[in-house]
């Protein structure tokens, strides 16, 4: 599956400010990874981001989000955002910081 470019750019110039993030293809997709960490990625045209186990319902109470599940088997701790909520970089801004905020969180790979 092809990735959205344009969301990709966005990210990429969200997360530029920061030192030691990298990109990977995955999930037939993009991830960017901090300190080797995923923060967040694109997969199609939705935003994935790693918000943890323990904020997953809240981040699932958000409009435009759903459970990431690619195998038939939810992982808690991962969501995604629908591209319809993502149009403003605020709101755009706002999952990708919250993305990086819980890789910046983990032990560097």
């Amino acid at each position: 599956m092809a990735y959205d470019e344009g969301l990709a750019e966005r990210v990429r110039e969200r997360l530029g400010v920061h030192q030691d993030v990298t990109e990977k293809r995955m999930f037939g997709g993009i991830a960017f990874l901090y300190r080797g960490n995923m923060a967040v990625g694109i997969s199609g045209s939705d935003l994935m981001v790693r918000v943890g186990p323990e904020h997953t319902d809240a981040a699932l109470a958000r409009p435009g989000t759903r459970v990431f599940d690619m195998t038939g088997r939810p992982m808690r701790g991962w969501i995604l955002v629908d591209s319809s909520v993502l149009a403003e970089d605020d709101a755009l801004g706002r999952w990708v910081d919250e993305g990086h905020a819980f890789a910046a969180s983990l032990p560097p790979k």
